[in-house]
């Protein structure tokens, strides 16, 4: 099963997120965190482990960027995803430069997110080989 973690600020769209997400893919969300400051102390720990950190830019706390370049920076090796309303060909450039794999629109792109998810616990455990995803 794969294990995510989420980085948005708004509990309703998170809230549907994890419920969507975990019906419809092999995947746990292991926890939250609603700003930079709480998701990078919950990443950088140990004892916490994920195979995919979903980020959205705007936070309560900081930016969504300042999380992929604390990732980057860190060499995490969870994939990073971006789902964000403010999906333009240049927020989607300074996303992938800075280690995002995907960035999708919350607004049309959700079915996306949920194919990629889906590939990468394929991918993950096994079930089809790298070259799939």
């Amino acid at each position: 099963m794969l294990k995510a973690f989420i980085v948005e600020d708004s509990p309703v769209i998170r809230e549907n997120l994890i419920a969507t997400l975990e019906e419809l893919v092999p995947l746990k969300v292991l926890g939250f965190a609603d700003g930079r400051h709480d998701a990078v102390t919950w990443l950088d720990d140990p004892k916490h482990h994920c195979d995919v950190v979903i980020i959205d830019l705007f936070l309560r706390q900081g930016s969504g960027l300042e999380v992929l370049e604390h990732l980057g920076r860190a060499n995490h090796s969870a994939d990073r995803v971006v789902l964000t309303n403010y999906a333009t060909v240049d927020v989607r450039r300074q996303c992938t430069t800075l280690g995002a794999s995907r960035v999708f629109d919350k607004s049309g792109e959700i079915d996306a997110l949920i194919e990629h998810c889906q590939l990468l616990a394929e991918r993950r455990y096994r079930l089809l080989p790298d070259s799939a995803a």
